[in-house]
C-alpha cells in the first residue's frame, strides 16, 4: 500500500502541489520544518512497514507528505523529493510491474479518456492493498506485495491462511501472473453510509506482521489484471471465475460512455458491497504483453474516484471577527481545496475558547468535512509546525452589545458588522448597501457614529473612493428611505436583543414611550423574560445608546405620518431622477 502512496505522490505531486504558495521563512527556519516532519513520516514509515501499524490514514499521510515535497522543491529543488523507506527489503522482483492507473477528475475527464477506445468495462476500485500472484504449472509461487511497483516483499507463508486465494489453479501455462486486491471482506457495507472504516490498513498490518492474525480469514481477493490473459474481456472474466477469482466476474459491467460508468459508479456507491471501494475503475483490453509493463505507464485503466468525505489544506492565516453584538469568531483562511462541489477558502472555528483548544496557526495542516448545508468543518489538525507564531487576538472582553456604536479605528470590525446588519432587508431595507460600500464611505471619514450616515448630501457620498455620481445619489436616496421605517425597524437597527415575537407585538411608534417601559412591563410582551428585561431597561439607561436615541429623535424617526406621506412623493420623484440619470449616462458609455 505505501508503494501506492508513493506512486500515486510521484504521479499528482505536479497536479497537487503546483499552484501552493512557498512559505516564507528563513532558510534556518525551513530546514527545522523539513527535519521535523521528515523525521515523524520516517517514524510512520517505521511503524508501518516493521510493525503492520496505521498510526495515521492513508490520506492525512498523502497529504503531508506531499506537504514535505513541496517544502523541498521551494527550499532545497536539487534534493530528491521525500519517499517512503521501505524498512523490509522489498527484493522480490515483480514478473510483470504494477503500472498503476489514470486518475479522472469528472464525469467529462472519462468521457474524453474513454473516446476512441472499444471494448471498456467498469468495475468497483476495491480499497485495498494491491498484490502479485504468481502460478507456476497450477501451483501458487508467488504473493508479493506491491512496493515500489518493480519489487515488493514475498507475502507467500500468509497465503494459506487466507481461504480465498486459491493454492492451485487448473492450466497449461507455465506460468500465470494475476495482479489483484486483498481486502477485508464486509457484510453488506454502503459506501456512502459506512465510509472506509480503515479497512485497508487493517489488510496492511495483517499482511505485515510476523506472526498469522486472525484477521487473514477475513482477507478476500478481487482480480483486475491479467497481463498476458486472453485478449478478449469476457474469455478472462470466465477463465478466472473457473479458477475460483469469481468476484471479477461479478463485479465486472460492460460500458460504452461516460453516462454508464457514471450509474454504475453512483450505483455501486449506495447498495451493499462485500467489500469497501473508493470509486471505480475502467478498462480496457491491455494494448502491450506485460514485460513491456512500467511504473506509471498505466494508460490502459483509469479510474473515477469518490470525492473524499474530507480534504487537508494548508492554514494561511488566522483571522478574528467581531460581530455586531462583540462576539468574536475566529477564522482560518485556507490554501483553497475542493471539497464535493465547493471551493473552500475558509473555515469558522468559533470563539477564541475554541481557537486555542484547536491550537491552530498559519502554516498548520488541516482536515476539513462539510457539516450540515454545505458548511465546512474542521475535523483535525494533522501537522503542526514547530515553530508557533501566535497571532494576536482581540480581548475577549473589549468587544459587547454596547461597545463601537461610535466608529474608531479599534471599533473598525464591530462597527462595520452593525452597518452591515442595518442594511438587511429585515432590518432597515437599505438595498444595494453591502460590506464593501460601507467600508468605501467609512474609509471616506463619513461616517462618525452608527446614524450619522442619515445627515450625508450626495455630494458627499460622492467623494468616497469608488461611488461615482448616480450610485451617490441612489445611496442617499436610498438612506432617506429608511425614514420612512417604523419604529421596531430602528430598535432592531439599534441593537436591542428583543426577540422576533416581542418587537411584532410590541405597540410602542415613539422612543419616548420605549424609553419609559419599566422591566415589568417588558416581561409582558411575549418571549421576555425577567433577565432579558432588565437587560433591556439597563442597555436604554446607557449614554452611548441614548445619545443615538437622541440623534434619531433630532432627525424624526420615525417620522410622522404626515411627513411620511410628503416624504414617500418626494423619494419616489428622488429614485426615478436617479434611474433616468442611470440609465442615460450608460446609454452614452
Amino acid at each position: 500500500m505505501k508503494g501506492w502512496r508513493w506512486l500515486c505522490a510521484m504521479l499528482l505531486a505536479g497536479c497537487a502541489n503546483g499552484m501552493a504558495v512557498c512559505p516564507n521563512w528563513s532558510p534556518v527556519r525551513a530546514e527545522q520544518e523539513m527535519g521535523v516532519l521528515h523525521n515523524q513520516l520516517r517514524h510512520w514509515d517505521d511503524a508501518y512497514y516493521r510493525q503492520g501499524q496505521s498510526p495515521v490514514s492513508d490520506a492525512d499521510y498523502d497529504s503531508l507528505q506531499q506537504r514535505l515535497q513541496q517544502w523541498q522543491r521551494c527550499f532545497s529543488p536539487a534534493l530528491p523529493g521525500y519517499a517512503a523507506q521501505l524498512s523490509t527489503d522489498g527484493s522480490t522482483l515483480h514478473p510483470v510491474a504494477h503500472t498503476g492507473v489514470r486518475k479522472l477528475r469528472d464525469k467529462l475527464a472519462v468521457a474524453y479518456w474513454m473516446q476512441d477506445k472499444p471494448a471498456l468495462w467498469v468495475q468497483p476500485k476495491v480499497d485495498g492493498v494491491a498484490v502479485t500472484l504468481v502460478y507456476r504449472h497450477g501451483e501458487l509461487a508467488g504473493l508479493i506485495s506491491r512496493g515500489d511497483g518493480l519489487r515488493g516483499e514475498q507475502w507467500l507463508a500468509k497465503a494459506p491462511y487466507i481461504a480465498a486465494i486459491p493454492q492451485h489453479i487448473a492450466t497449461d501455462r507455465a506460468e500465470v501472473v494475476l495482479q489483484g486486491e486483498l481486502f477485508l471482506t464486509m457484510t453488506d457495507h454502503q459506501q456512502a453510509r459506512d465510509g472506509g472504516q480503515n479497512a485497508r490498513a487493517q489488510v496492511a498490518g495483517a499482511m505485515m506482521r510476523r506472526e498469522a492474525s486472525p484477521l487473514l480469514s477475513r482477507i478476500g481477493v478481487f482480480i483486475w489484471a491479467w497481463p498476458d490473459g486472453p485478449p478478449m474481456m469476457q474469455a478472462r472474466l470466465t477463465q478466472l471465475t473457473q479458477w475460483g477469482f469469481a468476484l471479477t466476474q461479478q463485479w465486472s459491467r460492460q460500458v460504452s460512455n461516460e453516462e454508464e460508468v457514471a450509474a454504475w459508479r453512483e450505483r455501486w456507491y449506495r447498495q451493499p458491497l462485500p467489500f469497501v471501494t473508493d470509486g471505480v475503475v475502467i478498462h480496457q483490453s491491455p494494448q502491450r504483453v506485460g514485460r513491456d509493463w512500467q511504473p506509471g505507464q498505466g494508460s490502459q485503466s483509469a479510474a473515477w474516484k469518490y470525492q473524499p468525505a474530507e480534504v487537508s489544506s494548508e492554514v494561511l492565516s488566522v483571522d478574528f471577527n467581531v460581530g455586531r453584538t462583540g462576539k468574536i469568531a475566529v477564522v482560518l483562511n485556507l490554501q483553497p481545496v475542493q471539497l464535493e462541489d465547493k471551493t473552500v477558502r475558509r473555515v469558522n472555528l468559533g470563539s477564541l475558547r475554541r481557537w486555542k483548544q484547536w491550537d491552530v496557526i498559519a502554516g498548520d495542516q488541516v482536515t476539513l468535512s462539510l457539516a450540515g448545508l454545505g458548511i465546512p468543518r474542521l475535523e483535525r489538525v494533522i501537522w503542526r509546525v514547530a515553530q508557533r507564531d501566535y497571532p494576536s487576538p482581540p480581548q475577549d472582553d473589549a468587544f459587547n452589545p454596547l461597545s463601537c456604536l461610535h466608529f474608531s479605528p479599534g471599533c473598525r470590525a464591530q462597527f462595520l458588522s452593525r452597518l452591515s446588519w442595518l442594511s438587511h432587508k429585515s432590518v432597515l431595507d437599505i438595498a444595494g448597501m453591502q460590506r464593501s460600500s460601507w467600508q468605501r464611505l467609512l474609509d471616506g471619514g463619513s461616517i462618525s457614529h452608527l446614524f450619522s450616515w442619515l445627515t450625508l448630501t450626495p455630494e458627499q457620498i460622492a467623494q468616497a473612493q469608488g461611488i461615482s455620481t448616480v450610485r451617490a445619489r441612489q445611496i442617499w436616496h436610498r438612506f432617506n428611505l429608511t425614514r420612512q421605517q417604523p419604529l421596531r425597524r430602528w430598535i432592531s437597527a439599534l441593537g436591542l436583543p428583543l426577540p422576533r415575537t416581542a418587537l411584532q407585538a410590541l405597540p410602542d411608534t415613539q422612543w419616548s414611550q420605549l424609553l419609559a417601559r419599566s422591566a415589568d412591563s417588558w416581561q409582558q410582551l411575549p418571549g421576555i423574560g425577567n433577565v432579558l428585561a432588565q437587560r433591556l431597561v439597563t442597555m436604554l439607561q446607557d449614554a452611548r445608546l441614548q445619545s443615538l436615541i437622541h440623534f434619531l429623535q433630532q432627525q424624526n424617526i420615525p417620522a410622522q405620518p404626515s411627513v411620511l406621506g410628503v416624504g414617500v412623493v418626494e423619494n419616489r420623484q428622488t429614485e426615478a431622477e436617479a434611474q433616468r440619470q442611470q440609465a442615460g449616462e450608460e446609454a452614452e458609455q
